[in-house]
């Protein structure tokens, strides 16, 4: 299917790996120059050798916690590959986690400043631009973890229940402008986060990695009826449609991505 975005500029967030480095994916082989981005000392690099083939693929280093990095990682895409049409806001973090009374301030803050104000500061740098050129995308990774929230994630579950509030009233504020924003929302995909929770959990119980992943289903996520983690390039093929010229009447809308798993049809 053609997408109808062959020559547009996307920056991705949280692109080194799993669904960012997927959706990039995507996109060039759509004909979309693409800009990856992600903190230092990560795995850019081999992401861009391994995308390189694909189309024309940068990466650009920067915290999105910090103001000034945010500013100038958005100032070289521009200067490297051109005004970004198309902003995918995948960076994120598990963060604190735990019983609610025995999670800090701190804890709340570094998620919420991550998962929230990243996703913020980033929109505040790509709106603008697509504005005045009449055409933007921007989605914005959620999580079932939004409107299902879980004892023990209850910062993540609260950062990601503002992206979609957040989705929700920039579509409200830009969509005039032909700003689409729209966000989707995962569950239990294979990541290196979600590698990273079940080697722990396998270490915690005495169990297989394979085995922490099937008692997880059962325990944890019974809604998730395919019995199985998600596949990155599963999440990526939502994105890229929502991004695409296909879905040029979808704005303010979440897609769950999700197996299943969130047993609610509201929200």
């Amino acid at each position: 299917m053609d997408l109808g975005i062959e020559g547009r500029i996307a920056l991705i967030s949280g692109s080194d790996s799993g669904m960012g480095k997927e959706t990039a994916r995507l996109l060039l082989e759509a004909g979309v120059r693409v800009a990856l981005t992600d903190k230092p000392g990560g795995t850019m690099d081999e992401a861009v050798a391994e995308l390189a083939p694909l189309g024309e693929v940068i990466a650009v280093t920067g915290d999105v916690t910090r103001p000034g990095e945010v500013k100038a990682l958005w100032q070289e895409v521009r200067e490297r590959l051109g005004e970004p049409d198309i902003y995918i806001n995948a960076a994120g973090v598990t963060g604190a986690q735990g019983d609610f009374l025995e999670v800090g301030d701190d804890g709340w803050q570094e998620t919420l400043d991550i998962n929230l104000m990243g996703a913020v500061r980033m929109c505040r740098e790509a709106i603008p631009a697509m504005r005045r050129k009449g055409w933007g995308r921007v989605v914005l990774f959620a999580s079932e973890d939004a409107v299902q929230p879980y004892v023990e994630e209850l910062p993540y579950c609260a950062s990601k229940a503002a992206i979609l509030s957040l989705a929700k009233g920039l579509s409200k504020a830009y969509g005039g402008d032909n700003v689409l924003v729209n966000t989707v929302s995962p569950a239990f995909i294979a990541t290196p986060m979600t590698d990273a929770m079940m080697e722990k959990r396998a270490k915690e119980k005495g169990l297989s990695f394979d085995e922490a992943i099937e008692t997880f289903l059962d325990e944890e996520r019974p809604g998730m009826v395919l019995k199985r983690r998600g596949k990155a390039e599963e999440v990526a093929a939502a994105v890229a449609f929502l991004v695409s010229e296909r879905a040029s009447f979808i704005n303010g809308a979440g897609l769950r991505v999700d197996s299943g798993s969130v047993f609610t049809i509201a929200g």
